[in-house]
């Protein structure tokens, strides 16, 4: 798994999508129990009127997280895209670093769902999703 990743994460490291630099995405690597971490700083411009991320920003990120783990199990000739995006906001996010703990919880030859927690600088779930992705060939 990680050795197809390789490659993919020195160029995830250096050449961070537009969307990505914006939520201040960092790959963290894999935890013992082989969850992929990501690390999202959510910036005061992400938050609503309450003062909390508004959970458009969560959505991005849970996006953003379940797609490189995604990225992560797959040959490098393949990629994914989103097909849907299944999300509940469990607490409110503040302002700080936020951390996704991602992991392939299904997969076939054309499919894949994965799973990813955000939790916040105390430990504490703010939100979760689970993603159903279209494994395609690159071109």
């Amino acid at each position: 798994m990680m050795s197809a990743w390789g490659n993919r994460l020195n160029d995830a490291a250096t050449h961070l999508p537009p969307g990505a630099q914006l939520l201040g995405r960092e790959w963290l690597g894999f935890d013992e129990s082989g969850h992929a971490l990501i690390r999202f700083q959510a910036q005061p411009a992400f938050t609503n009127r309450h003062g909390t991320i508004q959970g458009g920003f969560l959505a991005a990120m849970l996006d953003s997280a379940t797609g490189i783990c995604a990225l992560a199990a797959l040959s490098p000739d393949q990629t994914v895209i989103t097909r849907s995006l299944d999300t509940r906001f469990l607490k409110p996010a503040t302002v700080g670093p936020i951390t996704a703990r991602a992991r392939v919880i299904e997969r076939t030859e054309r499919d894949m769902v994965v799973q990813a927690d955000l939790v916040d600088a105390e430990d504490i779930t703010v939100a979760d999703a689970t993603a159903r992705l279209r494994i395609l060939t690159r071109k």
